[in-house]
């Protein structure tokens, strides 16, 4: 049995125009500074530069906003397809991608429950909602659905109508349900309608790749908008953002030392001592796939074998992000408090699934196209503004450096639980070249 190596995923990723985070971050701290001090200093200047930056900011925004739906679609057909064949790879395969789901799906539900507690306990400063909500603009959330109501617009009558008027959850089932349909075909058929899905994921990552590439001109109109009406009220509020987010992410981060001393049965004190060293890399690189020796090391102080190190790993770093649903839907739960959006239980059900689900077709894209393509659906999902995203991404360079160390910590740790899941492996169930 083999798969294909992390690296080569079923889709072809073209040459993306990217632009450094850090570049992205400096614009942000550019504007914010530069809407203080126009604030402040030059107050009469305001109404002249708010004309220029405010529709910049807009335009790059509503460009963002253009890629969501049409990524998001095409990514998720070659990601379930992806898993499809996985599975079909044999018991070990089936397996590993049994224990990632339930982690995805606890991290999501963990996100969920968690980081409603923790704006709770740790509120948005001030009047530093209000004033980015006024500032940022915005959607209205409209009336909350009941439940029946859901349930009927679950399954779409048309399903370009449900991706027109962004009906997220509808839409993004109908195309799970039509990958898995794909792989019944004859292989000729399958593979043309694979090929296509998965051109079609590489024009979008091209085309949002461009709209990224003019990050910090949108990001410093966007701040520079935000910060001269709202002061330093947006400083803060930036700053608690991503403070919730981290500790959130932290939470799937430790959860990796009891997986790993529970379900593995390595002791914690081993375990710890096994992930310093890849957890530094990690944190140096902010890549799992750069992590991936350094990974298979920590398997082999752990005792695991080879056998299974070898497979699952690449299987983890290929399609596995562990913290991906717990810290993206934190971002949406801390944006609908920002904006007020009650969250319905048929609303936090909707950002369940779209978690999951999209964190299985975004794993292998560059960090800020990840961000946008996996954080911007599960907000349309769950009926809250995705506005906000465009100025959040310019600080997810801090966020990062959590995701990373979560999702290595939790790599070794599932790799280590399937390997002791396997006390007499069955014939059939080792990989092979």
């Amino acid at each position: 049995m083999s798969l294909p190596h992390p690296e080569k995923s079923s889709i072809s990723l073209p040459p993306i125009a990217q632009v450094s985070a850090i570049w992205t971050f400096a614009a942000l701290a550019a504007g914010l500074l530069g809407g203080l001090g126009l604030a402040f200093a030059a107050p009469g200047a305001l109404p002249a530069v708010l004309a220029v930056s405010e529709p910049v900011g807009d335009l790059w925004l509503r460009a963002l906003q253009a890629t969501i739906v049409p990524l998001v679609a095409a990514l998720l057909f070659t990601g379930v397809v992806q898993t499809m064949a996985t599975a079909s790879a044999g018991a070990l395969a089936r397996r590993s991608l049994g224990l990632f789901l339930l982690v995805l799906g606890f991290s999501a539900a963990m996100s969920l429950t968690v980081t409603p507690l923790i704006l709770d306990l740790l509120p948005i400063p001030g009047n530093a909602g209000d004033a980015l909500r006024s500032s940022l603009g915005g959607a209205p959330s409209g009336p909350v659905p009941g439940m029946a109501d859901y349930l009927k617009s679950i399954i779409p009558t048309n399903v370009l109508d449900a991706a027109a008027n962004d009906r997220m959850l509808p839409m993004i089932l109908f195309m799970s349900v039509f990958a898995i349909a794909s792989t019944r075909l004859e292989p000729r058929q399958r593979d043309l309608i694979a090929t296509f899905f998965a051109a079609i994921a590489a024009a979008m990552l091209v085309v949002i790749g461009w709209v990224l590439a003019v990050a910090p001109i949108g990001v410093l109109a966007l701040s520079l908008t935000v910060s001269a009406k709202t002061g330093a009220a947006a400083i803060g509020a930036l700053a608690h953002y991503v403070l919730v987010v981290v500790l959130t992410g932290s939470v799937v981060w430790l959860a990796g030392y009891p997986l790993a001393a529970l379900l593995a049965r390595k002791p914690l004190g081993r375990f710890a001592r096994a992930m310093v060293p890849v957890q530094v890399f990690a944190l140096s690189t902010q890549s799992s796939l750069a992590s991936l020796p350094a990974m298979l090391g920590a398997c082999r102080k752990l005792d695991v074998r080879d056998s299974t190190s070898e497979f699952v790993m690449p299987l983890a770093v290929a399609l596995f992000r562990a913290t991906s649903p717990a810290m993206n839907l934190a971002v949406v739960v801390y944006v609908a408090r920002w904006y007020g959006v009650p969250l319905s239980p048929a609303m936090i059900v909707s950002g369940w699934i779209m978690a999951v689900l999209v964190s299985l077709s975004s794993v292998s894209l560059p960090g800020t196209i990840s961000y946008v393509a996996s954080v911007g659906p599960i907000a349309i999902a769950m009926g809250v503004p995705v506005g906000p995203l465009a100025l959040l991404v310019a600080v997810e360079v801090l966020p990062d450096l959590m995701r990373t160390l979560g999702n290595v910590t939790m790599d070794v740790a599932v790799t280590a639980a399937v390997d002791r899941g396997l006390a007499a492996p069955a014939k059939g169930d080792e990989p092979t070249g």
